[in-house]
């Protein structure tokens, strides 16, 4: 199955260091991707999130769902980008291993 996700590409130093850190809240359709990471942390995050871990070819390796807060690391052998969604978007979306991502780029807010 190909899913087609809006994502905010974080490219920058501020970017990748921020992500979703500090939000208080997450929209169903929000996500950010990092590139080249095959691994995260959710210090200072607020919120739960759903991470889905992508190797070269877009293609899902790992899919987590609920990641509290504070989590000290969250990674996956084979990634080579990780995306940061709103906690339930896996379940709501039904993204499973093997899953392809098509990425849309987020407008501007």
């Amino acid at each position: 199955m190909e899913h087609r996700i809006e994502v905010t590409f974080a490219r920058s130093f501020l970017q990748r260091t921020v992500g979703l850190i500090g939000r208080r809240q997450i929209g169903n359709d929000e996500s950010v991707l990092f590139e080249r990471c095959s691994s995260i942390h959710t210090f200072f995050m607020r919120l739960p999130i759903d991470v889905v871990f992508l190797d070269a070819q877009r293609r899902v390796v790992r899919a987590v769902e609920n990641v509290k807060p504070w989590r000290p690391y969250i990674g996956c052998a084979g990634a080579s980008s990780v995306l940061e969604l709103a906690a339930g978007s896996i379940r709501r979306r039904e993204i499973n291993v093997g899953d392809e991502v098509a990425y849309a780029v987020a407008a501007p807010a």
